[in-house]
């Protein structure tokens, strides 16, 4: 037997899933995340999870892991000190940045500007100069690199990015710099931008390039950590990172081009919630993961999740490819306060974290939140996380009666106040990658999931119309599970930058088919058989003469006959730009760049198929419960959803609960268990 463990860190709780390919049979753990040392709770998370299985850790054949280590070092500042070599006249491209103020007319006044990656002080210049096409306008004085460089050794600087003007087009400068580093400044990591985005565009490409070198030590210390404790553990299978964009990289990889995981958590939810839909029969879905800190909500048409070519962490906005999700300051640890000043309730985007945590939890934590809501209106259980988190009722309501004494309300109206704003602010993410992308949300499915999506799931199917809300079996831990059904992935990417009427089709065949082969290449060295690859391409199009550009997904049909295939994907671009901006321009059409994406076949993992019932869930029923809905108190049935079948239906109101989450099911609604173990909750007729 064969088994795969996925594993997800998230800001409160780590998931553990173990998965046995043969059978599809899982076992799961939840713990608390560890935020000194993740490795900590990931251990103790497959410790727990192979003991539930009763197997040794060396049985393990692999452990596929969605990781926050590079997010975080961005968003709590504590990344590498970086030195950055660039060109001489563009030392102060970071600091120049793009003309872009967030905010309204009058956001320049309040809005901090964000301290670059790199500071001046740590910028150096160097005598060279490229055409854009690669020629060599001035060659590179390698004398000047290295008392550049010495000037840095003495700073004590941890990380190097380079990025030269018009490198793209030619890395041989880069290269030797490179090169040079290694005896000036040895042990220190140097990211290219010729290797990390090989894109025209200098401060995204410099700005990636600094980002790459920032969280590079922090990644390569802890997989480093990870992989010795697993090590010793008795794992003997493969550790694989979780990319941004869904796709698995071994952990070499990972190391070496850490900025491709700054959304490497909520990658696997989303990777996780295309294969729950996909065994329900729906292909187009909103994905809605809400944790303890936040809430991801993404987008997926024909089980295709939509890939961004900008990743944002914080304030921090890279070139690199990643799911397109949006990130929402709103989680079951989200803390509800009353400014004096207006006397309005407000929820987030603070958070009380994994320490102390909510009131409930019983560790410290008086703030009251989300989770002290919920408990105070009786949606959840007495125990979180398989009976290892015991919640305080008292403490809930003690907390929850802060915001309710500032309001002068009563408790319960006070924590459904928390509820439904919270919810309201969950709307908005989920508005931002439907209705603002120019899809109704009406026309998909809603997959909820995290420890608290489900709990919030019925709620959001209201306000968005998606239906039927999907809850797939073990929620709180479906990141986990797109970690260990997800599959190895590359990309190599190229500036073109050409017209149509300059370009044939087999230039376009050329260029993709070297792109596919280098990425090719790198999967193989990692152990992916160049037959067991298959190839994806895209390109950056826009009208010759705007300043932006819209990505076309290129069919590689497309490209068996190269004589038309310009003109299909210049057509392609003209639906899409009218789609988004309702009208087209009668200009010629200009490639900007093109990429190649490489993917390994997804892991045989069986889906697990319910035991057929009868309808009538009274065998899963546990007790009877009163609820706070609606302005008042109702009874509502609670149910173990281990006893479910298939074809049961679950009635609201009702508590559904297992080990790692709680889904409810509102009055008028109704829970219908799927065959393959999700709830598909919808509406009552009439």
């Amino acid at each position: 037997m064969s088994y795969r463990l996925g594993v997800d860190v998230g800001g409160t709780f780590t998931d553990v899933l173990l998965v046995e390919e043969g059978s599809g049979q899982t076992w799961r753990a939840k713990t608390a995340s560890t935020p000194a040392d993740q490795a900590v709770g990931v251990l103790h998370g497959i410790a727990q999870a192979c003991g539930e299985a009763g197997i040794e850790l060396s049985e393990v054949a692999s452990v596929l892991h969605g990781t926050t280590v590079a997010t975080n070092a961005i968003l709590e500042g504590k990344g590498a000190t970086v030195g950055l070599v660039t060109t001489k006249g563009f030392r102060q491209v970071l600091q120049i940045a793009r003309s872009f103020v967030p905010g309204g007319l009058a956001g320049w006044i309040i809005w901090p500007k964000p301290e670059p990656l790199a500071d001046l002080e740590n910028t150096v210049e160097v005598d060279e100069r490229l055409a854009s096409d690669g020629s060599v306008v001035r060659a590179l004085d390698e004398d000047d690199v290295r008392a550049q460089l010495a000037k840095l050794a003495g700073r004590d600087i941890q990380a190097l990015a380079v990025c030269l003007i018009n490198s793209f087009a030619d890395p041989a400068h880069e290269r030797r710099i490179a090169e040079i580093a290694a005896e000036v400044l040895p042990g220190v990591p140097v990211s290219l931008s010729s290797q990390v985005l090989p894109e025209l565009r200098e401060y995204e490409r410099t700005l990636t390039t600094v980002a790459n070198g920032y969280v590079q030590p922090q990644v390569k210390r802890y997989v480093h950590s990870l992989s010795d404790q697993l090590r010793r553990g008795g794992v003997a299978g493969e550790l694989a990172i979780l990319r941004s964009d869904g796709g698995l990289a071994s952990a070499e990889a990972a190391i070496a081009a850490p900025v491709t995981l700054l959304l490497s958590g909520p990658a696997g939810g989303v990777t996780g919630a295309v294969w729950t839909a996909e065994q329900c029969g729906h292909r187009d879905l909103i994905t809605f993961d809400m944790g303890g800190t936040s809430t991801d909500v993404g987008l997926v048409q024909d089980l295709t999740p939509r890939i961004g070519r900008e990743t944002k962490v914080g304030d921090l906005a890279v070139r690199a490819s990643s799911v397109d999700v949006r990130t929402v300051g709103a989680g079951g640890g989200s803390i509800a306060h009353v400014p004096e000043l207006t006397k309005a309730l407000r929820v987030g985007p603070q958070s009380a974290g994994a320490d102390p945590g909510p009131a409930a939890y019983g560790m410290g934590g008086t703030a009251p939140t989300v989770t002290d809501a919920n408990v105070v209106l009786g949606y959840l259980p007495t125990s979180l996380a398989g009976g290892e988190i015991t919640l305080d009722v008292e403490a809930a309501r003690a907390a929850v009666g802060t915001v309710a004494d500032a309001m002068g309300l009563s408790l319960e109206a006070a924590a459904a106040g928390i509820v439904d704003i919270v919810n309201e602010n969950m709307l908005g993410g989920v508005r931002l990658v439907s209705v603002q992308q120019g899809f109704d949300p009406r026309d998909f499915a809603l997959v909820a999931f995290g420890g608290a999506g489900p709990l919030h799931a019925n709620a959001l199917g209201k306000l968005t119309g998606a239906w039927p809300v999907i809850v797939p079996p073990a929620p709180g831990l479906l990141c986990a599970l797109g970690d260990a059904t997800t599959s190895r992935r590359d990309e190599s990417a190229r500036t073109v930058l050409r017209r149509f009427g300059d370009l044939t089709g087999s230039d376009l065949v050329t260029i993709l088919r070297e792109l596919g082969d280098d990425a090719g290449r790198r999967l193989a060295a990692q152990g992916l058989p160049w037959e067991d690859q298959t190839i994806g391409y895209q390109v950056d199009v826009r009208y010759h003469g705007q300043g932006f550009d819209i990505p076309v997904t290129v069919d590689p049909d497309w490209l068996i006959d190269p004589d038309t295939a310009l003109q299909t994907i210049g057509e392609r671009f003209d639906a899409e730009h009218d789609r988004l901006f309702s009208f087209l321009l009668h200009v010629d059409h200009e490639m900007v760049n093109a990429r190649a994406t490489v993917t390994g076949p997804r892991p045989d993992v069986a889906p697990v198929v319910l035991p057929e019932g009868d309808g009538d869930p009274a065998g899963a029923l546990v007790h009877d419960h009163s609820i706070y809905v609606g302005g008042q108190r109702v009874p509502a049935g609670v149910y173990e959803r281990s006893k479910l079948r298939a074809g049961d239906v679950v009635p609201g109101p009702a508590i559904v609960t297992e080990m790692d989450s709680t889904t409810l099911v509102l009055p008028g609604h109704a829970a219908t268990v799927h065959p393959s173990g999700s709830l598909l909750i919808n509406p009552v007729e009439g």
